[in-house]
């Protein structure tokens, strides 16, 4: 390593040589294993004492009966587990039970189609597939399938293992990214993983053992299993998590029932329950804030949520790689447009865009990089090296975003670099048009992209998601060109406006851009 690169890595705690994430997230069950770690509700209207609840020793003796099981079964340390399951208790056991066992949980989706699930069972070459009953599939030749009664029976194992003795970069899960740019990919995670989130704890959550956290994702995505398990247990705090219908109107009712003091979801969620609900009506007294991921926040929608409950909006950005690394907290108050600054001991820079790893100086805009000896950065992708290649530079890794960092360390962020556009040969971000958009307020909800009107030429569109598409100027284009024509240079603003009812989105509720030039109402 040359004399520059010496000064840039991840200064924080390093976790131990030998580390198995389950026993770090469950280490609560030897101080205070009477205390509830785990609430499942299937029925946001019922009495709370009719929902699911374990305590931190019940969870650790089934995740090592689990762990036990899989042993029995023949399950070499390494051997993947695929979980096709909804939010249920079963899920969140056998992701850490596999852990614990030195195996490699792969979980998925329950919206996946068939051909989708068949696609990351071949490709993970899972020895195992956990379903429910209702998301059966047939598996190929040689692939074992639990159900609930397989689940139950692991459970009833007699003698809990002990957690295995895994070394610090030993394979703890595998997580596929959403594959809107051709096939899923599988990111691979060390059992580091989990040590290596530490910086979140003050740097984005300001988390507290007493602390009750609901979170409204699903357990495939790696915020929900960060944020809604591994986090909270990890600190010995309380997980709230919702397995019934999706309402958005369960959401507030399940803060107040529970007592919630923190609320996690993507930005989307946050504009329905305002939208949908009226939070008056209900005592969230004990929330002391809500925590957002996943898309961009934008400013008019954190300003709405600050005068609608008096609590902060805290932001945090991150990818399948690494989860979350940039982030607003109490610690970090919040700047509007920005998700905040690096978590204190990271080490993230912004780097040239063409080539070079000396990070570039505050207000110039280049590609987003996290170090590599941050020990929340994956293993690899799943025998994809040839993927590899391309989002490593030197000691850093590159995820593709475009951002550039202010006089105050605050991150700005400029979309993804094969998203930006191209406008009379100026790079524009989608995000910048956006922004400027969304705080009109005919606008709900905006996405912008590149739409090619003719060959060899193309212009910028705004795809907008009226607030009231019963007024006249919320089906009207001028009103919002001129709006943006009086806020963005003149390359910068769209030369159309497409009124659309909903804006195109992945499964965890990000828009896709490339969709957007065949979506219409």
């Amino acid at each position: 390593m040359n004399v520059a690169r010496e000064r840039w890595g991840f200064t924080g705690a390093l976790p131990p040589p030998r580390f198995n994430m389950a026993r770090y997230c469950l280490t609560a069950a030897q101080t205070t294993p009477d205390k509830v770690a785990l609430i499942v509700v299937s029925d946001a209207q019922a009495p709370i004492e009719r929902a699911e609840r374990w305590t931190y020793g019940q969870l650790d003796q089934a995740i090592r009966r689990i762990a036990a099981g899989l042993g029995r079964l023949g399950l070499e340390p390494g051997a993947r587990l695929m979980i096709r399951m909804g939010n249920t208790s079963d899920y969140a056991l056998l992701f850490f039970g596999a852990i614990a066992a030195g195996c490699v949980p792969l979980p998925s989706s329950a919206q996946l189609t068939e051909n989708e699930a068949d696609f990351l069972l071949a490709d993970s070459g899972a020895r195992v597939i956990a379903m429910s009953d209702d998301l059966r599939l047939a598996p190929p030749p040689g692939v074992r399938v639990f159900g609930p009664t397989e689940v139950a029976a692991l459970r009833a194992t007699s003698q809990p293992a002990d957690y295995a003795d895994t070394a610090v970069d030993d394979p703890a899960f595998l997580v596929y990214t959403s594959g809107t740019t051709g096939q899923p990919k599988g990111v691979l995670h060390a059992q580091r993983s989990a040590w290596g989130r530490r910086p979140m704890y003050q740097g984005w959550y300001g988390i507290r053992p007493d602390d009750v956290i609901l979170h409204a994702g699903a357990f495939n995505w790696t915020y929900t299993l960060g944020v809604g398990l591994t986090d909270p247990w990890a600190n010995g705090a309380t997980t709230v998590l919702y397995n019934g219908p999706r309402d958005v109107t369960v959401w507030p009712l399940l803060m107040a029932k529970f007592r919630a003091t923190l609320f996690a979801a993507v930005p989307g969620v946050y504009r329905q329950i305002l939208k949908y609900t009226d939070l008056r009506e209900f005592d969230l007294s004990n929330l002391r804030h809500g925590l957002t991921a996943g898309e961009a926040l934008s400013v008019t929608l954190l300003e709405q949520w600050r005068t609608v409950t008096g609590k902060e909006l805290y932001e945090a950005l991150g990818m399948s790689e690494c989860s979350t690394y940039v982030s607003s907290s109490p610690s970090a108050p919040v700047k509007p447009g920005s998700p905040g600054k690096p978590q204190h001991g990271r080490c993230v820079a912004a780097l040239p865009i063409e080539s070079g790893e000396e990070p570039l100086p505050p207000n110039e805009t280049g590609l987003l990089a996290v170090h590599r000896s941050d020990p929340g950065l994956m293993l690899g992708y799943w025998n994809r090296p040839e993927e590899e290649e391309l989002v490593y530079r030197g000691e850093w890794f590159i995820g593709g975003d475009l951002v550039h960092f202010d006089a105050d360390g605050y991150m700005i962020y400029h979309g993804r670099n094969d998203d930006v556009m191209n406008a009379m040969g100026y790079r524009v971000s989608p995000l910048e048009v956006e922004h400027c958009l969304s705080q009109h307020p005919a606008v709900a909800e905006v996405a912008v992209t590149e739409l090619v009107v003719r060959e060899g030429v193309s212009v910028i569109a705004a795809f907008v998601v009226p607030r009231d598409p019963d007024e006249p100027e919320g089906v009207d284009a001028a009103p919002l060109l001129a709006y943006a024509h009086a806020r963005l240079a003149a390359y910068k603003c769209p030369r159309e406006i497409i009124f659309v009812n909903s804006l195109p989105r992945t499964a965890n509720g990000k828009v896709r851009r490339r969709d957007l030039a065949q979506w219409r109402r």
